[in-house]
C-alpha cells in the first residue's frame, strides 16, 4: 500500500479526547493535507516541529490546508506536548509502540545490540551514539548551526521576546543583536530554543517518553492534495534531521 492508503485505514486514540479515531477524519473537503509522523513526543525533532507549525499558523490557515499529527506516546504524553507547544489536541494522535512507523517504514534509528544490557539501556546507548553522528547523518552540522547562526534561516526569537530556557537567566530577543545583529537566525538563538525544549522534556520525563524502547525511532512528513495523490514526502534519517530544508523546514508547503 502507499502512504495514503496506510493512513488513510489508521485509527488511533485522539489526544483532544482520547477516542479512538481516523488519522484523516475530516479531511475529505480540505485542498491539501499534511499528515506528520513524529518520534518521540519529547524528541527535539517534533517539539521544533511544531515551532514551526505556530510560527507558520496564519499562513498554512490561509492555504487551507489540514495538519494531523501522530507521535509515539500516550495520552499524558500528548496532552503535556499540546499545553508546551500550543499544537491543538484534536489534531494530535498517538501511537505507544511505533506501530504505524513500521507500517510506512520509516527509519528505526540505529540498532546497535551488545549482550547483556536491557532493551531500554540498548535504546539509550544507539541515542547517544546517533547524537555523535552514527547512524544520524547531519545531527552534528545541525547542532552546531545551532550555535553558529544561520544567516539563510529567518530570525527565531522577535526582539522583545523574553526566552526562559533553564538554567540561564531569562534573555530578551534583543540580546542576541549583540551576536551579529538581526533579520537571519543569529548565533545561540537555535540553541537557545533547544535548551528550552531540553529542560521542559527533562522536567517531565516519564511523562513524555512512555516506553524507552522507542527513543531512536525517526519519523516522517507526507503531503497530499485533495484526492490523496502524494506531493511530497520526507522520511527522517537522523537526529534533527525532520525537514529536507533546515534553514526553511516548511519551505514546501509556503
Amino acid at each position: 500500500m502507499n502512504p495514503y492508503e496506510i493512513l488513510h485505514q489508521t485509527q488511533r486514540q485522539r489526544v483532544s479526547d482520547g477516542i479512538t479515531r481516523a488519522l484523516l477524519e475530516n479531511c475529505e473537503s480540505a485542498p491539501h493535507t499534511l499528515l506528520l509522523v513524529w518520534s518521540q513526543l519529547g524528541d527535539f525533532d517534533s517539539l521544533e516541529y511544531a515551532w514551526w507549525l505556530k510560527r507558520e499558523a496564519e499562513k498554512l490557515q490561509a492555504k487551507g490546508i489540514a495538519i494531523r499529527a501522530i507521535g509515539i506516546g500516550n495520552l499524558d504524553s500528548g496532552k503535556q506536548f499540546c499545553n508546551y507547544t500550543g499544537f491543538p489536541a484534536e489534531w494530535l494522535f498517538v501511537d505507544p509502540d511505533a506501530q504505524l512507523h513500521r507500517q510506512l517504514n520509516l527509519y528505526p534509528g540505529l540498532c546497535v545490540k551488545l549482550p547483556g544490557l536491557s532493551t531500554t539501556q540498548t535504546a539509550w546507548l544507539n541515542l547517544l551514539l546517533m547524537c555523535g553522528g552514527f547512524g544520524s547523518p547531519g545531527t552534528l552540522a545541525e547542532v552546531f548551526r545551532g550555535y553558529w547562526g544561520d544567516r539563510k534561516a529567518p530570525q527565531l526569537i522577535d526582539d522583545k521576546e523574553v526566552v526562559k530556557a533553564a538554567p540561564l537567566p531569562p534573555l530578551q530577543g534583543s540580546f542576541f543583536k549583540l551576536a551579529g545583529g538581526s533579520g537571519f537566525q543569529r548565533p545561540f538563538e537555535l540553541a537557545t530554543l533547544r535548551l528550552r525544549n531540553m529542560a521542559e522534556v527533562l522536567s517531565n520525563w516519564n511523562t513524555y517518553v512512555s516506553n524507552p524502547a522507542y527513543l531512536t525511532q525517526r519519523g516522517g512528513t507526507f503531503f497530499f492534495d485533495g484526492s490523496g495523490k502524494l506531493l511530497y514526502e520526507h522520511r527522517d534519517r537522523g537526529i534533527l534531521g525532520w525537514a529536507a530544508n533546515m534553514s526553511q523546514p516548511l519551505s514546501f508547503l509556503l
